[in-house]
């Protein structure tokens, strides 16, 4: 079960260095607009604020990763949950769908680290 519950928060972790590149980089761009709905207008206005978005998901995965590598049960909770509340959060204030997106993969991976936590040191 720790080789389901690894792999699942390095998707989550990996998901997230995804929405970072997506929101720093590719925002003010079509592939960005595309994949958030966004109009060129809004897409310019809002670039900064999604570049500090995009360096919190960092921060999430980085998060992750460090508790992967130090194979730590309680970094790893606390991360998984931070990215639950913020796509629960995301899912109220921005797009339902970031509760399937970014909740649903973080909770999966918390209850298979949470089943296999004996495994964790």
């Amino acid at each position: 079960m720790k080789i389901i519950a690894v792999l699942l928060t390095l998707f989550v972790a990996v998901s997230h260095i995804g929405i970072l590149i997506l929101e720093m980089f590719f925002w003010n761009h079509p592939v960005g607009q595309r994949i958030f709905s966004m109009t060129p207008e809004v897409a310019a206005a809002s670039e900064v604020l999604a570049m500090n978005q995009g360096l919190y998901n960092g921060f999430l995965a980085a998060g992750l990763f460090w508790g992967l590598l130090k194979n730590k049960l309680d970094i790893i909770v606390f991360f998984l949950c931070c990215v639950i509340v913020a796509g629960i959060f995301g899912a109220a204030t921005a797009k339902f769908t970031i509760l399937f997106t970014q909740g649903l993969p973080a909770l999966l991976s918390l209850i298979a680290v949470l089943v296999s936590r004996e495994k964790f040191s």
